[in-house]
């Protein structure tokens, strides 16, 4: 199994955790608070991996369009996050995380046209399986 693959199911396995323990953390305050509270502690913990592992040298390799891009993503995790944590707070972890996770399709929508990946039966038919269990799940 490739490296990346790995990674990606160590990121699959914490973000299921994240739900469940940020419901918890919201217990008694908003979801704007507890989202305020988290991103702190995601900023701190980011910093210190940063100081970690990548390299000084590297910085300076910095370019405009890099900023650019990474702004723009950062703008839309924002803008993610928020709407998360309102849902959050008011519905079910289960409905909210997999209404969540059908942002997949939107990346392979967005990386088709954006990035010129392919789409290929594979990722259509995971595609139309993942809209499926959102309908199946979303309706109550």
């Amino acid at each position: 199994m490739e490296r990346w693959v790995v990674y990606a199911f160590i990121s699959m396995f914490f973000a299921g955790f994240t739900a469940v323990i940020a419901k918890q953390g919201l217990a008694g305050i908003s979801g704007e608070l507890g989202l305020t509270l988290r991103t702190v502690f995601v900023f701190f913990f980011v910093l210190l991996f940063a100081a970690l592992a990548v390299p000084s040298n590297e910085i300076s390799g910095l370019h405009k369009t890099n900023y650019i891009w990474l702004g723009l993503s950062g703008a839309t995790t924002a803008l993610s996050w928020i709407f998360y944590y309102k849902a959050l707070k008011l519905g079910d972890v289960a409905t909210v995380a997999l209404i969540d996770k059908g942002s997949v399709v939107i990346a392979i929508v967005l990386a088709w046209l954006i990035l010129k990946e392919a789409i290929t039966l594979r990722l259509v038919v995971g595609a139309v399986l993942i809209v499926g269990g959102l309908l199946v799940i979303a309706r109550k």
